[in-house]
Order: C-alpha cells, then sequence, then structure tokens
C-alpha cells in the first residue's frame, strides 16, 4: 500500500498532468500561467488556503520602514520572537525552536527521530511522507472514514498503532477534510502512543481558524507530553508563505536541544523574523480575520448544504471540501470549467483515498465567494 501511495501523493500531486491536463496544487500561479496563457493578477486563486486580507497592515508598515535591518545578522538564538511566540501562544520559552517554514521543522524532526515505521492520518498533506521516505523510513496511512465525514474514530486508529509504529502524524485541523481532533481527544491518543513509545507530530498550519480554537490546540499539552511536538507557521493564517517562517513546541527539553544543534544557524532571514514578531502582536488584524473567515465560512457551508448535487463536510479551517454526487461530472471537468473564468479551486483527487469525486476551495472576500458560488451552482446543480 505505501509503495501506491507513496506514487500517489509525491508524484500527482503538484504537478500538471499529462493525462487530464489541469493543474493539481494550489498557489503556483506560474505553472497556471504558462499553461493556460491566463495572465495571474486575472486569475482569482481560490485553491491555495492563504488568507484573503493579506499581510498584517502593521507588519507591512513596520517591515517598510525598517528594510535596513537586512546589513545585519538575526540573533542566533531568535531570543525575542521565541519570547513574542510563548506570549502568543502560552508555550514555554525554553519549548520553542524557530525554522525556515514548517516544512524545515517538519525534515529536522523527522530526521532526528528517524522513524523506522510511521502512520499518518489521511487524507492530508503529502509534505509528511515524503520526508518520512527521504529518511529511509516506511510510512502507512490511516485512512479516516467519508461515512463518518472525516472525523477521527479513536478507538479503531488504536488497532494500527502497532508496536512497530514510531511516529503518529496528525494534521490538525486537517488539510483537505476540514475537519478536527479535540484536546481531550488529543490527550487520549497522547497517552496511549506514550506507553508504546510513540512520537506524535502535529501540525497546526490551520489552528488559528479555528472557531473553538483553544478547545483544539495541542500547545497545553506540551507541558504534560514528552513524546509531542506541534508545527506551526505564518504562511496561511498570516498570509506570509514567501517569508518562509515556522515554529515547533515540544515539551521534551532533550530533544529539543537535540534539534537545536542540528539545526543550521540563521535559517530564518532578519526580515522573516522581525515580521513573524509583529504579526503575531496585531491584534485588530487577528480578530478582523477570525470575523471575515467564520462569517464566510457558515455562509458557505449553509450555501452548499442546500444543494442537492454534492456532499459538503463541515468545515473548521478556511476551506471546505465537497464531493460530487452526479456521476456525468467529474472534479478536473468542474476545474477546467472554473478556468475558463479565471478562478482556480483544488482537484482533491490528487490527495490519499479521494478520487475525482472531490473538491476543495479556501474562503476569500464575500464578493469573490459569491462569484465562486454562482459558477459552481450553474455547473453542478
Amino acid at each position: 500500500m505505501y509503495n501506491n501511495m507513496k506514487q500517489k501523493s509525491i508524484h500527482k500531486e503538484g504537478t500538471i498532468m499529462e493525462k487530464s491536463k489541469h493543474y493539481q496544487h494550489g498557489g503556483d500561479l506560474e505553472a497556471i500561467e504558462e499553461y493556460y496563457g491566463i495572465p495571474r493578477h486575472k486569475l482569482i486563486d481560490f485553491s491555495s488556503n492563504v488568507n484573503p486580507l493579506g499581510i498584517s497592515p502593521k507588519a507591512k508598515k513596520e517591515l517598510a520602514q525598517n528594510l535596513d535591518l537586512i546589513s545585519t545578522y538575526p540573533d542566533r538564538k531568535y531570543t525575542q520572537l521565541r519570547q513574542k511566540i510563548s506570549k502568543y501562544t502560552g508555550a514555554d520559552f525554553e519549548s520553542i525552536l524557530v525554522g525556515n517554514g514548517s516544512t524545515e521543522l517538519i525534515s529536522l524532526f523527522i530526521t532526528l527521530i528517524h522513524p523506522k515505521k510511521s502512520l499518518i492520518i489521511g487524507p492530508t498533506y503529502s509534505e509528511y511522507e515524503r520526508e518520512i521516505f527521504l529518511t529511509g523510513g516506511k510510512a502507512e496511512y490511516y485512512p479516516l472514514k467519508e461515512e463518518l465525514n472525516f472525523q477521527l474514530d479513536i478507538n479503531h486508529l488504536k488497532t494500527y498503532l502497532s508496536d512497530d509504529i514510531d511516529l503518529l502524524v496528525i494534521c490538525n485541523p486537517n488539510n483537505p477534510t476540514g475537519s478536527f481532533i479535540s484536546q481531550k481527544e488529543l490527550a487520549v491518543i497522547l497517552d496511549f502512543c506514550r506507553s508504546k513509545n510513540i512520537y506524535v507530530m502535529i501540525d497546526e498550519t490551520y489552528i488559528e481558524f479555528v472557531e473553538n480554537m483553544d478547545e483544539v490546540t495541542a500547545v497545553p499539552l506540551s507541558k504534560t507530553y514528552d513524546n509531542l511536538i506541534i508545527l506551526r507557521g505564518i504562511s496561511k493564517f498570516f498570509s506570509s508563505p514567501g517569508l518562509r517562517f515556522g515554529y515547533g513546541i515540544c515539551g521534551n527539553p532533550e530533544l529539543i536541544k537535540r534539534m537545536d544543534e542540528i539545526k543550521n544557524p540563521w535559517t530564518i532571514n532578519i526580515l522573516a523574523s522581525f515580521g513573524a514578531g509583529i504579526m503575531l502582536e496585531d491584534g485588530e488584524y487577528i480578530g478582523a480575520t477570525k470575523a471575515l473567515i467564520h462569517s464566510e465560512r457558515s455562509k458557505i457551508y449553509n450555501t452548499l448544504k442546500e444543494w442537492k448535487n454534492i456532499k459538503v463536510y463541515k468545515p473548521s479551517a478556511n476551506f471546505v471540501l465537497f464531493k460530487l454526487l452526479r456521476d456525468d461530472i467529474t472534479s478536473s471537468m468542474i476545474f477546467e470549467k472554473l478556468i475558463a473564468k479565471h478562478m482556480i479551486i483544488r482537484d482533491a483527487s490528487s490527495f490519499p483515498f479521494l478520487d475525482s469525486r472531490y473538491m476543495r476551495f479556501c474562503f476569500l472576500l464575500p464578493e469573490q465567494n459569491q462569484k465562486l458560488l454562482d459558477a459552481l451552482k450553474d455547473i453542478i446543480e
């Protein structure tokens, strides 16, 4: 199963397929512009899951006024930035490690613990599997069940956590399903994994979009469980994928120390370090983002629920997954029709366990969202 899944997630996702002739992954407008001949500034991208408000106005202003920082080296320990992360998250200062996007920290952590066999809750982001594979490990997927609306059955999951599993990988809330695992449920999973000496890596890339975030985030659990690492970043909620900044939270002092020792110095540039610190303190921007996403998510979900030809899964982040119920239409067909209207949504068939009936799109500004809903309704209903 691993070999087949590896081929699907690594070779299929993120490419323009020769057979289906359409674009699979979000965010790379260059590839779409080249393939379809549509200037990127004319495309409305519902595929990349990035905050539609753009970068924090406060951070934008401060970055513009402090470009001379480029002439200086960052603090090797990023002390001030880690203090701001500690205040923002409530995590202990000593438990925080920063990196060049969460991708660097995923790679660093997996390289360090070198799991021989990992279990990934899927369908989900393919980078976890790729990093495990690159370090010589094997990965299997625990498939979330569509009939349970992709909600996790913890007791069933336990049956997959055999003695030869070294690492459990969870994206919470999960991309692309939009489902989440509560903090109380995570504690049950962590207890079970600790009894079997299994590390747990939780990717909280989309956690700030969750309405009941305090009941979902695993950060408070980092003070209790030494087999846990939590990963976050500023790419999605803070609309800053180009700055390449991420951070990890781990309550295991020895593990944090070892990760810091093998980590390359100054992997975060001075502007990313400076800008990220400002973003985390911009309460007005954070509040405006949450209000917009919560409002649009509710409106869009309630609208899609009324459609007869799709099944929509309740979203908890800034995107929604739906399943086509018509036999005469596929995700690739819808993708092509929307591209003709200069709109991009994600054909989710590149994710493990999903097929050509599934699509995902993120929430942008109200008028853009309405434009997409109108187009989708014309095609599907």
